[in-house]
């Protein structure tokens, strides 16, 4: 039994050395040459403008059903038109970020690792080696700062649409009027707020690539490997996710930010 132990605490060592150099190595790419701009911008495309509209959309039913539920709670104290104050409060600081990072992971963290699984499989990862072409530059680099460069602006978009899902709900449901909605939702708000929704975004994007690029880089196994590699790297970053935002929540309050 322990030393069964042993070899699994080995084991995942061996994985954070590995994930962690891989990281290392992909943020210190940007500062040497050659870069790969058209990646960058395709990567930017699929990404970005590929997640914008399921991200949109979960933006706006999240606000939506928010404000809903904080309809059904203010109003027990006579409090209804505090709607856009809940709402704002609770989608800039936290749900924006979460729900946009989750999102982009289940499409494209886990595509990433499907693509670069299939190109290791089917050796086009070797071929680029042949060629003198660094895997990690060509494929994890553009893929990062893509990533990197595009969440915090989906999260911003989301956070709008989420706003404007809540302020339909309540000029439909509580019979507020546009002024005192959006009013609140703008006087709730501090800097600390939407500095917190901005920081967030960032860590989470490179969860995002960093484990979709390194489940692909490492599937064994063929095809069958290629399906478990997107499996791994879409649960894996998820509850990566979760975790870090505790820890960024816990961060900030103990430094008196928030």
């Amino acid at each position: 039994m322990s030393s069964w132990v042993g070899s699994f605490v080995k084991r995942q060592l061996l994985v954070l050395q590995e994930f962690t150099d891989l990281l290392v190595r992909a943020c210190r790419a940007a500062f040497s040459r050659p870069r790969y701009y058209v990646d960058f911008i395709i990567q930017m495309d699929v990404i970005g403008v590929g997640s914008l509209p399921i991200v949109l959309l979960i933006g706006f039913f999240t606000g939506g059903i928010l404000a809903l539920q904080a309809y059904r709670t203010l109003q027990t104290f006579g409090e209804v038109g505090l709607m856009g104050h809940a709402v704002s409060l609770s989608v800039v600081a936290e749900l924006g970020p979460v729900l946009t990072a989750l999102m982009v992971t289940g499409r494209n963290g886990s595509a990433m690792a499907s693509e670069i699984g299939s190109m290791l499989v089917s050796e086009q990862v070797d071929a680029l080696r042949a060629l003198g072409t660094d895997p990690l530059r060509k494929l994890v680099a553009p893929r990062l700062y893509a990533t990197v460069c595009t969440l915090p602006l989906l999260t911003v978009l989301a956070d709008f649409m989420a706003l404007l899902g809540g302020y339909l709900v309540s000029v439909s449901v509580t019979n507020l009027t546009t002024e005192e909605y959006w009013t609140s939702a703008y006087q709730a708000l501090g800097f600390h707020d939407v500095t917190e929704g901005l920081i967030k975004p960032l860590v989470f994007a490179v969860v995002i690539a960093s484990v979709g690029c390194y489940s692909g880089l490492n599937t064994t196994g063929g095809t069958e490997g290629v399906g478990r590699a997107t499996t791994r790297a879409m649960v894996v970053a998820s509850v990566l996710i979760l975790i870090l935002d505790f820890f960024i929540d816990k961060f900030l309050i103990g430094i008196n930010f928030i």
